[in-house]
C-alpha cells in the first residue's frame, strides 16, 4: 500500500454534494476514508510478489511486512532466474539490513516518517475534491472527482490536488477504495518554477484487491509524470507496478525475521514460488525464522 500512497501522493476523495445517492458523495467519501485510516492504523502483515517493470525490463521481488517495514528479496529479472553477480548483491544488501544497526536504524526511520506521511495525506482528502455519483459498476459506486475551489492549496500535497481531476471506484458494501484514475490539468510550480515543475498531462491509475475479509492491497498502479527539477533538469516519472500471490505472515516480524521467513521458504521448496501461499510450517516457526537467515 504504501508504494501507492507515498511515491506519488496522489490519492484523491470527496467533499461532494448530494446527487440522487440516498448517501451524499461527501458523507460516502468521509467513510471511505475512515475505513482507509483504520485499516492504515491496524492493518496485518502480508506476503506477496511485486513485479516492477520499466524500460530498463522487469524486476520481482518476494516481499515480506514486518513491524519495522518491508523487506524483499530478488526472484526474477526479464522473467529469468538473476546473475549470480545480481544474486550477491541482492545477499549483500539484506546482510547490511540485519548486521548494520544504523542501517537498520536509517530503514525504520524512513518507514515511520512514510507511514506519517500516508496518515497526513489521508487526513486532506475529504476536503480537497468535490465528487459526484457517476454510476454504478460491479458492485461498486462510481464517482467524478475534481478540486474543491473553496480549499486552499498550501502544501505541496494539497496544489497537486488542486490541479487534479479524475474518477474513483468505491466498494458498495464495504466503503472501501477499489480503483482511482486521475490526471494533472495543468502545470504544478514549486518555488515560483525555480525548484520545480510538475507537467500537466501527467495520468495514474491505482487498483486494489481485497485480500482478506477486512483488509486491501495495492494489485496493481501506473504513474506517469513529467518533472523539472532546479530548473534545468527534466525527467519522466514512470512507475508501472502489479503485486499479487498475497499471504498473511505472523504479525510484530523484525526485519530479521522476515529475512528469515524469506531464507526459509526459499530452504523448503528450493525457491520461492512467486504467487503461492506460505508453505504449512514455515509460519508457525517465525519467531525462530531468524536462525535460518545465514549471517554474513
Amino acid at each position: 500500500m504504501r508504494v501507492f500512497w507515498v511515491a506519488i501522493g496522489l490519492l484523491t476523495m470527496v467533499n461532494g454534494a448530494s446527487s440522487q445517492k440516498a448517501v451524499p458523495a461527501g458523507q460516502l467519501v468521509r467513510e471511505v476514508v475512515y475505513n482507509e485510516l483504520n485499516d492504515h492504523t491496524r492493518h496485518g502483515y502480508w506476503r506477496y510478489w511485486i513485479e516492477r517493470r520499466s524500460e530498463a525490463g522487469t524486476r520481482v521481488e518476494e516481499q515480506v511486512e514486518t513491524r519495522e517495514g518491508p523487506v524483499a528479496e530478488l526472484e526474477l529479472t526479464n522473467g529469468e532466474a538473476p546473475t549470480p553477480e545480481a544474486v550477491q548483491e541482492d545477499e549483500e544488501r539484506l546482510g547490511k539490513l540485519i548486521g548494520s544497526p544504523d542501517v537498520r536504524a536509517r530503514a525504520e526511520k524512513q518507514y515511520d516518517e512514510d507511514e506519517e506521511r500516508i496518515a497526513r495525506i489521508l487526513a486532506m482528502l475529504p476536503t480537497a475534491f468535490v465528487y459526484q455519483y457517476d454510476g454504478e459498476e460491479n458492485g461498486s459506486y462510481r464517482l467524478r472527482f475534481k478540486p474543491n475551489p473553496e480549499e486552499c492549496a498550501r502544501s505541496m500535497e494539497a496544489r497537486i490536488f488542486h490541479a487534479m481531476s479524475g474518477m474513483l471506484w468505491v466498494n458498495e458494501r464495504q466503503k472501501r477504495l477499489e480503483r482511482i484514475e486521475g490526471r494533472i490539468d495543468e502545470n504544478v510550480d514549486f518555488g515560483f518554477g525555480l525548484l520545480g515543475r510538475l507537467y500537466k498531462g501527467g495520468w495514474f491509475r491505482l487498483v486494489r484487491a481485497q485480500v482478506s475479509a477486512t483488509e486491501w492491497k495495492t494489485e496493481s498502479l501506473e504513474v506517469h509524470m513529467n518533472v523539472r527539477a532546479l530548473v534545468v533538469k527534466t525527467f519522466a516519472r514512470d512507475t508501472s507496478e502489479t503485486r499479487g500471490g498475497f499471504a498473511a505472515v505472523p504479525e510484530g516480524m523484525s526485519l530479521r525475521e522476515g529475512v528469515g521467513l524469506l531464507e526459509g521458504l526459499r530452504a523448503n521448496s528450493g525457491a520461492l514460488a512467486i504467487g503461492q501461499p506460505v508453505p504449512a510450517g514455515v509460519g508457525a516457526v517465525v519467531s525462530h525464522a531468524s536462525l535460518a537467515f545465514r549471517e554474513r
